[in-house]
């Protein structure tokens, strides 16, 4: 048995983890001591952690071998009996809440920056993962970052590297170390939720897709369950093999990073359904023939329509959805007689609404749809779930997404993103509009009317917990709003996103170029906020 080694090191300052975890350039995870202090921070808050399981893995981008490789070391000088590890050292982040769960493991570490770049100039990203196989709450990540400030040794087990890519168990000290197939746990959740024999009959039946996995980890998923197991045609999934720098691309999926598919679908020959995946699997993108679906109208519809999965057949307890994302969810909720929750941006934020069955389905703006099935949101789930409704209702995307407005309204909806603004920037022009808020409602800007104005604070309803400073909302009398967030998951300056709403539901008003639609919403949102003056920028980095 090999014996655990204490070694001294000392505090690194920055190593607070944001609402994904830590996240910074490679450059700074391959510090000496950077990777072993934040984790050791980790195992350091975690009680009960002698001869406890533990799931490791992640996206594969840059350094994923080498962290997975560190952190099992320390794992075993930290008293852990087993650690589930995904062949090659991959985890997809919903895969990972799948085998934490289904383990019953004490928690999990997710390799990953999500969409963000890789490579050896890119992002890395380390984060923990409760029991439940959510992120960790605020709680335990203002545990961990407390500990991080005052450490001063992590224990590790001095050892060669193992072999990660056969299937199996290994010895590392006194803890076991299990090779598992990072998709096999997943394959089998999504056969219990999803009717896979109605998708492959729709495939059968000629029915054409095309599956972007931008290089990322979803391509082996992908091409697993929709190639494999539902007899989509080989080639179906493009762009399936991780690699470490995600093809040199921005592993995004929106129409600017994944323009190749968006530009399909928007072409003579589209296939019948477009759909892609981000870095660490946890987003989607949905295009149907010649319409980008907005994240906001893929949550409403697939609450209108989940009952038509096997996984759903029996109704939705609730939904929820972040604060910045489209209201096109509570329309339906209304509709189907079930409460609608509006939480902080923030995956684990439904982490207790889920845990406690308020809720069946939830998602962000940014990309994210998921369910009561794991704890993470789940890029891949939600493309099988579309194509069980597709599969159900016989109609092509387009028309569904079409129809689902005829009865409900539509929300145009977009982001505007100001990437890399200046930090005092950007904190500076938000000081300056809550110091407005009060004054704001009654203005008339252009054609609108601010109606309302405020910062949004969330109580959970679960354990009364406060959470504030969580974004600005301006709502206008002609049923429109708009809402300013920095952003979370940037490595670098700060990341200004201004969100844009405007609800329509005259029939003559349900197809119209987004642009135009938002365009008075854009102005005055620009105008309230002085986003050029105080950040220099005429015109976002991002549209989506």
């Amino acid at each position: 048995m090999t014996t655990p080694t204490t070694v001294a090191t000392t505090p690194f300052p920055d190593q607070k983890p944001g609402t994904s975890g830590l996240r910074k350039k490679v450059p700074v995870f391959r510090q000496p001591n950077y990777v072993e202090n934040f984790v050791q921070a980790i195992f350091d808050t975690l009680p009960d952690k002698a001869g406890a399981t533990l799931v490791l893995g992640g996206d594969g981008r840059f350094l994923n071998r080498e962290v997975v490789q560190k952190t099992l070391r320390l794992a075993t000088g930290n008293g852990f009996g087993r650690v589930l590890v995904g062949q090659g050292g991959l985890l997809s982040t919903p895969a990972a809440s799948c085998v934490i769960r289904k383990a019953k493991a004490l928690g999990g570490i997710v390799l990953s920056a999500s969409h963000n770049p890789g490579g050896p100039d890119g992002d890395f990203g380390i984060k923990f993962n409760a029991a439940n196989g959510g992120p960790a709450p605020e709680s335990v990540t203002d545990a961990i970052f407390a500990r991080a400030k005052a450490i001063t040794e992590y224990r590790l087990v001095e050892a060669p590297d193992l072999d990660l890519d056969t299937l199996g168990d290994t010895r590392l000290g006194a803890m076991t170390v299990t090779v598992i197939d990072p998709v096999a746990d997943y394959a089998a959740l999504m056969r219990t939720l999803i009717d896979f024999d109605a998708v492959a009959r729709l495939f059968a039946s000629g029915f054409r897709m095309r599956f972007d996995a931008m290089s990322a980890v979803t391509g082996p998923y992908a091409t697993a369950i929709l190639e494999g197991m539902l007899g989509a045609p080989a080639g179906t999934v493009v762009n399936a093999v991780p690699k470490e720098d995600f093809g040199g691309h921005h592993p995004d999926p929106n129409p600017v990073h994944c323009h190749d598919l968006f530009d399909l679908m928007q072409g003579p020959d589209a296939p019948d359904f477009g759909a892609a995946s981000d870095g660490d699997g946890d987003r989607n993108m949905i295009v149907a023939p010649g319409l980008f679906v907005t994240p906001s109208d893929s949550l409403a519809l697939l609450a209108a329509h989940a009952h038509r999965a096997p996984g759903y057949a029996g109704g939705l307890a609730g939904v929820a959805r972040s604060m910045p994302t489209s209201r096109a969810a509570d329309r339906v909720a209304a509709a189907l007689g079930i409460k609608a929750y509006e939480t902080p941006t923030g995956w684990k934020f439904f982490g207790n609404l889920l845990d406690a069955g308020l809720i069946t389905l939830c998602g962000e703006e940014s990309a994210g749809t998921g369910s009561n099935h794991v704890r993470e949101k789940d890029g891949l789930w939600a493309v099988l779930l579309w194509l069980n409704i597709l599969a159900a209702t016989g109609e092509r995307a387009d028309a569904l997404v079409r129809a689902h407005w005829r009865t409900y309204g539509r929300d145009y909806y977009a982001r505007h993103d100001y990437e890399e603004v200046d930090s005092d920037a950007a904190n500076g022009l938000m000081d300056a509009l809550r110091e407005k808020l009060a004054g704001l409602p009654g203005t008339r800007i252009g054609d609108l009317t601010v109606s309302t104005a405020d910062e949004f604070a969330y109580r959970d309803p679960v354990d009364g917990s406060l959470t504030e400073r969580q974004g600005i909302r301006i709502g206008f009398a002609e049923d429109a709003r708009a809402v300013f967030r920095l952003s979370g998951t940037g490595t670098a300056g700060a990341t200004l996103r201004v969100y844009l709403e405007r609800y329509e539901n005259a029939p003559d008003r349900l197809d119209l170029a987004v642009a135009e639609v938002l365009a008075p919403v854009a102005a005055a949102a620009r105008a309230i906020a002085e986003i050029e003056p105080r950040t220099g920028r005429p015109e976002p980095s991002v549209v989506t």
